[in-house]
């Protein structure tokens, strides 16, 4: 068996360096250290705008949707409660003061608008206004305006 020998070193200075160390060498050439500051230009908003406000991207570009008429067409055998009463269901902003007044310049002038609408809608009022008993002529045009 071979006996193991330990040798004690120190990790730290000696003695004689009772500061904790050598000293940090210090530059014999001086630095000069010189600060540029440059101003930003300022930016112009193009609009103020809040947090709570969303971010439109893109312009909104809408086009109206085409308008056409639904024409009452006068005939003499209509019923004139019938007619009023049929519009005043149909129509959701009719009520029966206009409708009478529509019937009364259907009869005397051939036909008279009740209003104007998407294309879809006319075409509904139209259809259902025909397929009223006694059936009640109407008819689609578009609005020129």
């Amino acid at each position: 068996i071979t006996p193991v020998v330990r040798s004690n070193t120190r990790l730290f200075a000696g003695d004689s360096d009772k500061e904790g160390g050598a000293a940090i060498a210090k530059p014999k050439v001086g630095v000069k250290v010189e600060q540029i500051t440059k101003q930003k230009a300022k930016s112009v908003q193009k609009r103020k705008s809040k947090p709570s406000d969303p971010i439109n991207r893109r312009e909104d570009d809408f086009e109206d949707a085409p308008m056409f008429k639904v024409l009452l067409i006068g005939d003499e055998s209509y019923d004139q409660a019938h007619v009023i009463e049929r519009m005043c269901e149909l129509m959701d902003d009719m009520d029966e003061n206009q409708a009478a007044s529509i019937f009364k310049q259907a009869q005397a002038g051939g036909d008279a608008m009740c209003g104007k609408y998407p294309l879809e809608i006319a075409e509904l009022y139209k259809e259902q206004l025909v397929r009223s008993d006694p059936m009640i002529f109407s008819d689609v045009q578009e609005d020129k305006a």
